[in-house]
């Protein structure tokens, strides 16, 4: 039963980020939560602070494409692609939840690249 609410919870949350509503967006949040960006060296304390950095974002998403909603228990993964001014970042979010709410979120950003040559006899492309 948590775990159909918490995929629940992910999916209204992924649409509201897609659609730019900010409040709906951030509803599954712990007021005290901790979001990490590893890449940058940066932690977000605080539901408030969070939605005020991503309110402030100087880009809108063009683009936004949920690939994948992976978990169990209180630990979920979501794949998904965000694009801005034409250019897709491949994003990683891994959430902790307690109480049905997100207490630790790390999320990782990658920007596509090309295959090199020498791995072609051993691979297939996706889309």
């Amino acid at each position: 039963m948590l775990e159909e609410k918490i995929r629940e919870a992910l999916n209204a949350h992924w649409h509201a980020s897609a659609t730019g509503d900010l409040d709906a967006e951030h509803d599954i949040y712990d007021d005290d939560a901790i979001c990490d960006y590893p890449q940058s060296g940066e932690r977000i304390i605080g539901r408030s602070n969070l939605q005020a950095l991503r309110g402030h974002h100087p880009d809108k998403p063009s683009g936004f494409d949920v690939r994948r909603i992976q978990g169990e228990g209180n630990l979920w993964v979501t794949e998904y692609t965000i694009t801005y001014k034409g250019r897709a970042a491949y994003t990683v979010s891994i959430m902790e939840f307690r109480n049905g709410k997100v207490v630790h979120e790390t999320q990782y950003f990658s920007d596509p690249f090309e295959a090199p040559g020498w791995r072609n006899q051993w691979v297939q492309q996706i889309a």
